[in-house]
């Protein structure tokens, strides 16, 4: 299997820590998703950023920008289904989604999943505390029926990949999926640095 497009998730609207962007915020030297990026951009054959508003505020990133495709935040599996559109726009197979606000995220992802992933190409991440759904490798095949499900009220990722038996990669470490939520997380990831 070729390397997938790398979509990063980043439309949430982060209220735990007050609204904002949370993966811009200063982490060590750099910012939070300037690690997300050095850790899944060798992994992938391009990266797009799913993020809501103004595009202009990740300039600096250089890297494209895609909306949700379905209005109100639906959550991630929106986030999925704009990486998928944009994928397909750009005549990749599969995507690989990670979440913007986890500096620490497997090395390996890529290769992990692709190994795990069923027969249609279906896999999620897994850690010993239990499942990391943002993770995971989609299909573009899979794209419509994705878009279905978010039309008739799916938003829970594991609803829609459980009905597709997604293939499940097991990481042995909880701390690659560590994810900054709050600013107790922020000061816990610059220890974690």
């Amino acid at each position: 299997m070729k390397q997938p497009k790398g979509v990063i998730l980043a439309g949430g609207l982060a209220t735990r820590m007050g609204g904002g962007d949370k993966c811009l915020l200063p982490l060590g030297d750099a910012r939070v998703i300037d690690h997300v990026v050095d850790r899944l951009a060798p992994q992938c054959d391009g990266l797009v950023l799913n993020a809501n508003g103004d595009a202009s505020r990740f300039d600096m990133l250089g890297l494209p920008v895609c909306p949700d495709s379905i209005d109100g935040f639906a959550g991630p599996l929106s986030g999925v289904l704009t990486g998928l559109d944009w994928a397909a726009a750009n005549g990749a197979d599969h995507i690989v989604t990670a979440a913007a606000d986890t500096p620490f995220l497997p090395c390996d992802l890529v290769s992990q999943l692709q190994l795990a992933a069923n027969e249609a190409g279906l896999a999620l991440s897994q850690s010993p505390s239990g499942m990391q759904p943002t993770f995971g490798l989609w299909p573009v095949a899979l794209r419509g029926d994705l878009r279905e499900a978010l039309e008739d009220g799916v938003r829970k990722v594991l609803h829609w990949t459980d009905r597709h038996a997604a293939g499940i990669a097991a990481f042995p470490d909880d701390a690659a999926f560590f994810n900054i939520n709050t600013p107790d997380d922020l000061k816990m990831a610059v220890a974690m640095l």
